[in-house]
């Protein structure tokens, strides 16, 4: 990590408050980059923003939104252009999985929930961050997704539908913004934030033993990927779906 330097450029990561989306916050910014931590609570935001300035000694900013509200992610954009005049890289990873008991139970609005913090938001950041970054000339797009698109469960359908949507996006959106913008994206296999401790059961844990890596990932082993699509490093990389799983997607 301390061989890329990414000083002078302006990364936005949207649920960048806790888990992976804090992990990926700070690496950047351990980089030497501008971050703009965004979630829906602003005093969170403003929390890690000030936490990433006095660690690392770089400018950093609190931007609150919703982006599963179609306005508001359009201000989230215009406030990073108003404050930093730019945008290099963006962080898709605000994500939703909220359970239910049975597939007949699913409500209306969670199904709407899900799709729009999952689907629709990142669909609507890249719309219009991808132009701007292109009319610039570069810029690079991280969505992060999760193994559930190509592994689907009765008891994370919802999510898992939402989440194949936002790997075809990359595809499409890479075809739509290229050559300047990249867009690429992170599938996540089990990590253990903090939203881990409903699945990370005994019973997970035997169960990983078949997978080739064993276990679940630590939130920090998400970074090397996401400084991967956020820095040069990635230059002829574009539409990529790069599992970071721990090999539980290499088995048939």
């Amino acid at each position: 990590m301390t061989t890329i330097d990414l000083a002078g450029r302006v990364v936005v990561v949207t649920g960048g408050t806790r888990g992976l989306g804090a992990e990926m916050a700070d690496a950047f910014a351990a980089a030497g980059a501008s971050v703009v931590v965004s979630s829906r609570k602003a005093e969170a935001c403003a929390d890690v923003s000030a936490r990433l300035t006095e660690t690392y000694g770089v400018r950093c900013l609190g931007l609150p939104a919703h982006v599963g509200h179609w306005d508001d992610c359009g201000r989230l954009v215009d406030g990073v252009y108003a404050e930093f005049g730019r945008l290099d890289v963006l962080v898709n990873n605000a994500g939703i999985a909220p359970l239910y008991e049975s597939l007949e139970a699913v409500t209306e609005e969670l199904f709407d929930k899900t799709i729009d913090v999952n689907l629709k938001g990142p669909f609507r950041m890249t719309a219009v961050a991808g132009p701007r970054m292109a009319a610039a000339g570069s810029g690079s797009i991280i969505n992060v997704s999760s193994i559930a698109a190509v592994r689907p469960k009765a008891t994370d359908l919802v999510y898992a539908a939402a989440k194949a949507g936002l790997n075809t996006l990359t595809q499409g959106f890479a075809q739509a913004y290229g050559p300047r913008v990249r867009v690429n994206t992170i599938m996540a296999g089990p990590f253990l934030t903090e939203l881990s401790r409903a699945w990370h059961t005994p019973e997970w844990r035997e169960r990983a033993r078949a997978f080739p890596l064993a276990r679940a990932g630590e939130p920090r082993e998400v970074v090397g990927a996401a400084l991967y699509f956020g820095s040069d490093l990635s230059t002829f990389t574009t539409g990529t779906v790069l599992p970071v799983d721990g090999g539980r997607t290499s088995q048939s």
